[in-house]
């Protein structure tokens, strides 16, 4: 009886154990991380320029770094900072949608993108504390390279973001709209019935 228990217990072991890989799911690719932001950067509202580059700074687009402090994914999140506002840091799509949402409210809170970033950084706290962008070397590096990269996507744009931004439509005149050929059409017809009308002349000694 044990030798039998000990040969189902190393079976499952083998099985179990045989190709580790095979129990993690695969990184997800950069393209595949630029698309879940710039798809969710536009349904929340955020430029997802401005997506793409924090996502860069922050973890190169690797949704499995983890910082020494904690933090966790692309947006690279503290999982108690995205617990208070609702998302699953350790998704992809979880961790992307967090880091956007919790961007928004720092924007919400301080009014410009450079302390709403200052305050994804170093904290709301230290933002209001000193009434501005906070004297940390860290953070204010933070917030000039993110702007630069913003820069730098706003004059030549991601491919993935011109896959998902949507044309401009091209205006639809009104129904009752006059056009040129017609006005000028109307133009004509009065003007062949005005010289078709077979009026006498007179001078004005005959008039009076």
């Amino acid at each position: 009886m044990i030798r039998k228990l000990l040969t189902i217990t190393l079976l499952f072991n083998l099985c179990m154990f045989a190709n580790p890989e095979q129990t993690k799911a695969a990184p997800a690719s950069k393209m595949t991380v630029k698309e879940y932001i710039v798809k969710h950067s536009l349904e929340m509202g955020v430029d997802p320029a401005l997506g793409l580059s924090i996502a860069k700074m922050e973890s190169g687009f690797v949704h499995e770094k983890k910082s020494p402090y904690g933090a966790v994914g692309v947006f690279q999140l503290l999982p108690s900072t995205a617990k208070k506002i609702g998302y699953n840091p350790y998704s992809l799509s979880g961790n992307i949608q967090g880091g956007l949402a919790y961007y928004k409210m720092m924007y919400q809170k301080f009014g410009s993108v450079e302390l709403a970033l200052a305050a994804y950084n170093a904290g709301p706290g230290n933002v209001a504390k000193y009434k501005g962008m906070p004297p940390f070397a860290e953070t204010r590096k933070f917030v000039k390279n993110i702007m630069s990269e913003y820069n730098t996507q706003k004059a030549n744009p991601d491919p993935v973001i011109t896959k998902y931004q949507k044309p401009a439509a091209k205006p639809v005149p009104a129904k009752n709209e006059p056009t040129i050929e017609k006005t000028e059409n109307v133009l004509k017809q009065v003007h062949s019935e005005s010289t078709e009308l077979d009026l006498p002349i007179m001078s004005l000694t005959e008039a009076i």
